[in-house]
């Protein structure tokens, strides 16, 4: 399927963000709640939310509700021009990853 200019230009302008971008490199490795997140990169939890909201909206993400929690993860099988690009980015550090193991989400 090929994709629009637009709607490349779109998704591309959507990663421009640090924040999103960092989003996507998180939940491109496992699937992650919006506790973790925001632990992760301190910052608040309306503000990640914000940021999922778009990348949801933009067919970036996908989400998963387990009880009360939604867990995210990242869906670009049928964007292989972003999946091309994803994979250069930087892998969670050792830290983060403590992070993600020590956060319950409550």
């Amino acid at each position: 399927m090929m994709v629009s200019v637009e709607v490349m230009a779109e998704q591309f302008k959507l990663l421009g963000d640090k924040t999103r971008l960092k989003i996507v490199a998180l939940v491109s490795q496992q699937q992650m709640c919006v506790c973790h997140l925001v632990e992760i990169l301190q910052t608040t939890q309306p503000n990640i939310s914000q940021h999922l909201r778009k990348l949801k909206d933009a067919g970036l993400v996908a989400e998963e509700r387990r009880g009360q929690w939604i867990y995210y993860s990242l869906s670009i099988e049928d964007k292989p021009h972003l999946k091309e690009v994803l994979q250069y980015l930087p892998q969670p550090g050792e830290e983060e990853q403590k992070k993600i193991n020590a956060t319950l989400c409550e």
